[in-house]
C-alpha cells in the first residue's frame, strides 16, 4: 500500500525481471486482470517483473465516491508516484480499456517515465469517448440485475458482482475516468504503442483508427474475442510479447 495525493492505493510486484507497469480496467483490479489472466507468469516467462497497481476505488484501494476523484490524468499521477516509490525512473507500461486510457494519459503528461506502450481494450474510443456510460452507471446503481435490461449494463454489472466490487464507487469512478483524450494530444504520444483490440469487441472503437493518429502506433485485431475475452487471448499475449521484447 501506497498513498498518492492522499488517497491509499494497494500495489504488488512480482519477480526481480525487467520492470514494467499493469494498469487495470474498469471494475477489475490487479490480480483480476492480470494475475488470474494468466499475463503475470507469462511476462514473468518472458524476463520481465510485473508491477500492479489497483487503480482508485478498486481491488484494494481505498473507495471513493466523489467523481471528481477518478479523471484519467490523475491516476495517471497515482502510477507516476508508485514509479517514484519503486525508483523505476522508465519502463514499459501496458493498459487494459480504462488501464489503456490510464497509461495514455501517463505517456502524455510525463513522456519521459514510459518507454514504450501497449494498449489493450482501447481504440478510437480513446478521442470519441464511451457511449455507454450512461448504461452502466445505471446498470451499477440498479437495485439488482434483474432491473438492468441493456446488454452492456448487464456485462458490467455481471462482471462488478462477480468480483465484490464496490458498485457506488465505480458508478463514481465511471462518470469521470472516460475522460477523452483530444486527437492533437493523442498525436503527441510518441512513444512504440501496440493497440489491440478484439474483432467483437463493441465498446473499445477501432484500433487501427487511433493506431494511424500515434507517430509510432501498431495495430492488432484479436480474433474472435469481445472486450471482456479479450483480456487474457494467447494471441493477445503472443503479440504484446513480442512488441515488448524489442525494448531489449
Amino acid at each position: 500500500m501506497f498513498r498518492s495525493a492522499g488517497i491509499d492505493l494497494a500495489y504488488e510486484t512480482y519477480g526481480d525481471g525487467k520492470p514494467i507497469l499493469l494498469i487495470h480496467g474498469f471494475a477489475s483490479s490487479g490480480v483480476i486482470n492480470w494475475m488470474n489472466t494468466g499475463w503475470v507468469e507469462a511476462l514473468q516467462k518472458a524476463g520481465w517483473g510485473p508491477i500492479t497497481i489497483d487503480n482508485r476505488g478498486h481491488g484494494g484501494s481505498r473507495k471513493l465516491y466523489d467523481p471528481q476523484l477518478y479523471f484519467a490524468h490523475d491516476m495517471a499521477d497515482d502510477a507516476v508516484r508508485l514509479l517514484d516509490l519503486l525508483g523505476h525512473q522508465s519502463l514499459p507500461v501496458m493498459g487494459y480499456s480504462m488501464g489503456a486510457r490510464i497509461s495514455a494519459y501517463l505517456a502524455l503528461r510525463h513522456p519521459e517515465r514510459v518507454t514504450r506502450a501497449v494498449w489493450g481494450g482501447m481504440g478510437i474510443n480513446l478521442v470519441t469517448g464511451l457511449e455507454d456510460s450512461e448504461e452502466i452507471i445505471a446498470a451499477l446503481t440498479a437495485e439488482s440485475l434483474d432491473d438492468v435490461k441493456g446488454a452492456t449494463g448487464r456485462q458490467f454489472r455481471i462482471f462488478a458482482d462477480h468480483s465484490k466490487a464496490d458498485r457506488p464507487a465505480l458508478a463514481a469512478c465511471m462518470i469521470s475516468s472516460r475522460e477523452p483524450m483530444a486527437e492533437a494530444d493523442v498525436r503527441r504520444v510518441s512513444q512504440p504503442t501496440l493497440v489491440a483490440v478484439g474483432a467483437a469487441d463493441d465498446m473499445a472503437g477501432d484500433p487501427e483508427a487511433l493506431a494511424k493518429l500515434l507517430p509510432r502506433g501498431e495495430a492488432f485485431v484479436i480474433p474472435k474475442r469481445n472486450h471482456m475475452l479479450a483480456t487474457g487471448d494467447p494471441k493477445f499475449k503472443a503479440v504484446a510479447l513480442e512488441f515488448l521484447g524489442r525494448a531489449a
